[in-house]
Formats: C-alpha cells, structure tokens, sequence
C-alpha cells in the first residue's frame, strides 16, 4: 500500500514536472526537490541494485516495483536545477552542471532512456536480463556522478 501510494505521488508530479522550474519560489526549494527525487530513485535503483548483485535474493515483482519508481522519478529532478540553484543550500552539484549545460542535459537524457530499459528488463522476470539493464542504468549515473557530482 504504501508503494502504490509513492507511486501515484510520483506519477503526480511528473505530470508537473516540466512546468516546475517556474515553479519554484526560491532556489532552496528547487534544490530541495531534486535532492528529494535524486534520494527517492537512488533508494529504488539501490533495491534493484541489491539484487543485482546478489546482497539480496531475487524478487521480481519487487524488481517490477523498484524499476517502475525509477522509471518515473528519473524524468523529476531536471526542473530543480534551473539557473540561480547552484546556492541556496547545501549540495553536492558541481558548478560544471550551469557552466556545461549541454553536456549535462545529454547525462539527463541517458538517464531517460535507460530507465525504461530497466523497467522492461524487470517485467522479464528474468534476473541476467535484469543485471545487464541495471548494470548500463549504473554506468549512466556514475557517468553523470563523476562529472557533475561532488563526493
């Protein structure tokens, strides 16, 4: 139950999702909702992850749930990057995101396809097609980390 409730509120604001950055009164409410949908798709790819790589049994129905998350959460924490986010609150954003705009939207739009990749890879069932899907999800976002991530 309480899946189907994250679900629907994430399926609610991706609805709104692009006309979020208007949205935004201050730039430490931008930077706190993409640090709430950055936190909310890395505990679901986490969950996908753990079984991955073996440090929990297999689940597919739980491998179904998790990718579903992703799927929609990864299309959420673009509009809280806007210009003027890069202060306001602590973060861990490089300031390469507003000095490389191009090249940080081409990580956002890797990120877009291969979520749903994942997600076909989960509604499988079949836990290789599952490892290889998120072993290339994990590769996008350690790209777009290394870049534009401070650790």
């Amino acid at each position: 139950m309480k899946f189907a409730a994250s679900l629907a509120a994430a399926a609610a604001a991706a609805a709104f999702a692009a006309p979020a950055s208007a949205q935004f009164a201050k730039a430490e409410d931008a930077i706190k909702y993409r640090q709430s949908a950055l936190f909310v798709m890395g505990q679901h790819f986490g969950r996908i992850g753990a079984m991955a790589n073996g440090r929990v049994p297999y689940d597919a129905k739980a491998a179904v749930e998790n990718a579903e998350v992703v799927a929609t959460v990864a299309k959420l924490p673009w509009a809280g990057f806007g210009a003027g986010t890069e202060k306001g609150r602590d973060t861990r954003a490089k300031p390469e995101i507003w000095l490389e705009p191009a090249k940080f939207k081409d990580h956002q739009e890797k990120l877009q396809a291969e979520a749903p990749k994942l997600l076909a890879a989960a509604r499988t069932s079949n836990l290789d097609t599952l490892k290889t899907a998120f072993g290339a999800a994990a590769r996008t976002c350690k790209g777009c980390h290394d870049d534009f991530r401070k650790e």
